[in-house]
């Protein structure tokens, strides 16, 4: 098992029913450069909401994990409040806007995840019939930046 950032050990201390879990820790995004994006997003308060494939897993609702940036660096720890399962481009207008990405449109919402899936799934005819997770979060730590 991979040690915990501080940034995991600073939440459970501070949230000691917590102290059981083991957390997921990973980035957002395929690229460096995405995932320094899209954490500033998260950090700045604008991305409240993240997709992927079924196939990644899906979350319980009030999981918590830890947010990478590009460099792998935790930049903050984040709960699940809220997960649906569909097909992708089952996406509407409030998840779009949520997930902060681009104009928050649902047209630009669907042209970008079309294109992160592709990338993650080559193989995939039909990427808008991809299952997929739709969840929502909350930043929960450190403090300075949480909901």
């Amino acid at each position: 098992m991979t040690e915990l950032p501080r940034l995991w050990h600073e939440f459970v201390a501070a949230h000691p029913e917590c102290a059981a879990e083991q957390p997921e820790v990973e980035p957002f995004g395929d690229s460096r450069e995405m995932a320094d994006e899209l954490a500033r997003l998260v950090l700045d308060g604008t991305k409240r909401a993240t997709a992927s494939p079924v196939v990644e897993g899906v979350p319980p609702s009030d999981a918590h994990w830890v947010l990478l940036d590009g460099r792998g660096e935790a930049v903050a720890v984040v709960e699940t409040t809220e997960i649906r399962l569909g097909r992708l481009d089952s996406v509407d207008a409030s998840f779009a806007w949520d997930e902060g990405e681009g104009d928050r449109t649902r047209d630009w919402w669907l042209d970008a995840h079309r294109g992160f899936f592709r990338r993650r799934h080559p193989d995939e005819a039909d990427v808008d019939a991809m299952p997929t997770v739709f969840e929502r979060f909350r930043v929960v730590w450190p403090p300075e930046v949480a909901d």
